[in-house]
């Protein structure tokens, strides 16, 4: 039997939204996920159910902004990292249930794993394992060139329209959703410095992600130009005390394009890597 009943959550500052949960009877681990920028959680259900059907029990984070979230970004609606990691997060992980022993994961996907790390490290002691699927800093220089080289412009221009709009309109642009522009301007800060920092936060992020000890488990679509083998590789070098294992997973093993998010349909394979690294 698989629980699948929604939590309600409410965060510190009156944010409400659901968490979306896979729950065998007796689990053998709980992991808490994270989405890709504009991503709703819901979208994640195939995969939680696969690992659900395989002992994981999942709790799927909804961002602020989309998907169940009680709000939406405008020009008096802002944020970026800081109320994701101080509000939101700690309290989908107070909703994350069982017992104390249950080992307690983290993960994500794009963006989502990216804060999953930073997360981390604000809680070295909560999590002894980390999960990424298509994900690495957006830093790049960890990108191949030509590509790589024309993503500065691409750092600076986003901020901007972002600021300019009270938005930024992720959809018109093959990006996102809409976005609120506190989260792209942290986003892009990154992109350009391969410095994780929340404006208003302080708490050392880089420092943070250097604590936790455990083991990364990290999965790369080989067709994936959004997250690249050096993108996933350069964050997995700034959590030095986790032991990583990072796999590419090709379209033939996938059973359809290797790319971003088409995984997310087909989870079998990008299931069965992580399954695997916590036998």
């Amino acid at each position: 039997m698989i629980d699948a009943s929604p939590l309600p959550v409410q965060a510190a500052d009156g944010h409400r939204f659901e968490l979306l949960a896979r729950v065998p009877v007796q689990p053998r681990a709980r992991l808490l996920w994270l989405p890709a920028l504009g991503v709703a959680a819901r979208h994640y259900l195939p995969f939680a159910e696969a690992l659900a059907a395989r002992g994981i029990a999942v709790y799927l984070h909804e961002w602020r902004g989309n998907g169940s979230s009680s709000l939406r970004p405008s020009r008096t609606q802002d944020w970026g990292y800081r109320e994701i990691l101080e509000q939101d997060l700690p309290a989908s992980l107070a909703n994350v249930r069982g017992e104390s022993e249950t080992p307690l994961i983290i993960g994500g996907h794009s963006l989502g794993g990216q804060l999953a790390c930073c997360f981390a490290g604000l809680h070295p002691q909560r999590f002894g394992r980390v999960w990424l699927v298509a994900s690495g800093t957006p830093y790049w220089r960890t990108f191949p060139a030509p590509r790589g080289w024309t993503l500065p412009l691409v750092y600076r221009f986003l901020p901007w329209l972002a600021q300019r709009q009270g938005v930024l309109h992720g959809k018109k642009l093959g990006f996102g959703g809409t976005e609120a522009r506190g989260l792209i301007r942290d986003w892009s800060r990154v992109g350009l410095n391969n410095h994780y920092a929340a404006v208003g936060m302080a708490a050392d992020l880089e420092a943070g992600m250097r604590d936790p000890r455990g083991q990364a488990t990290a999965v790369v679509m080989a067709a994936d130009w959004l997250a690249p083998t050096g993108s996933m590789q350069g964050l997995l070098a700034k959590m030095p005390g986790m032991r990583a294992q990072l796999s590419v997973i090709s379209a033939q093993m996938l059973g359809a394009r290797a790319d971003h998010f088409a995984w997310m349909k087909t989870p079998e394979a990008v299931v069965e890597r992580l399954f695997h690294s916590f036998e």
